[in-house]
């Protein structure tokens, strides 16, 4: 198991492949933004390189020895919540859906440019690392699922449920929507904005699908994420919503 604790601003970025060339190209551009940086290479290393260095981000191969990337990112996916951009020669539809629905936060196909790269890594740490007084303290009640917007934290039946940085931010546009059909491309602009244009529109079945797993709903009988034939998805309840700075003594 990987002993996680979430990573700091001046954590390093992990860079993972085999390839020495393109480790030192993407090491030399993060670099140049004053970013830190590790590599691996190979997906063994890549393992410890996250339990010993808690990165704030990984750029991952897919096609690694020892262990592939995309075990690498269902064993990181299992034990924390590192934001994964997964940078790989196998750039057809259905790989980089595969990668998606493992918990990869982005795709970049080989071959790359490196100054898209980094405009990614700059999307994916923007994302992630927001101060918790980006967001209002409000927590979402859906049945028995609640999610406390400022403490990123998700329990179902009082239980947490961990989920990743996307499946959160896909969890909280739906429950923001109170039961308005969001589509498709709506999701998209709330999980990456609309400068993400190498993401399909079918990724988002394939984050739903994850999302509904890890609550535990059934979308026959959904409790929570509700499917919309043709239009999209909404919350599948009322949504109640409190704000735990008013709940605070003065």
């Amino acid at each position: 198991m990987i002993d996680l604790v979430p990573a700091r601003p001046t954590a390093p970025i992990l860079v993972v492949d085999d390839d020495p060339k393109i480790v030192a190209l993407v090491r030399t551009y993060l670099e140049r933004e004053r970013y830190p940086v590790v590599t691996a290479g190979d997906g063994r290393a890549a393992l410890r390189a996250i339990a010993e260095h808690r990165p704030r981000l990984v750029v991952l191969d897919l096609m690694l020895p020892e262990v592939d990337g995309m075990t690498v990112i269902r064993r990181a996916r299992a034990d924390g919540d590192v934001p994964i951009l997964v940078l790989s020669a196998r750039s057809a539809v259905g790989d980089r859906v595969l990668g998606l629905s493992e918990g990869a936060d982005d795709y970049l196909p080989k071959p790359f440019s490196p100054a898209e790269l980094v405009a990614r890594v700059r999307t994916i740490l923007r994302r992630t690392e927001r101060s918790p007084d980006d967001d209002p303290t409000v927590v979402y009640a859906l049945a028995d699922l609640e999610l406390d917007a400022a403490r990123h934290w998700v329990t179902v039946d009082g239980s947490e449920v961990a989920l990743s940085a996307l499946e959160l931010r896909l969890l909280r546009a739906l429950l923001d929507a109170d039961g308005r059909v969001l589509g498709r491309d709506q999701l998209l602009d709330a999980l990456y904005g609309q400068a993400e244009g190498d993401v399909t529109d079918r990724a988002i079945d394939v984050y739903v699908k994850r999302l509904r797993e890890k609550l535990g709903d059934d979308p026959e009988a959904p409790r929570y994420v509700a499917t919309v034939r043709g239009a999209g998805y909404r919350a599948a309840g009322p949504v109640e919503r409190r704000s735990e700075r008013e709940s605070q003594p003065s």
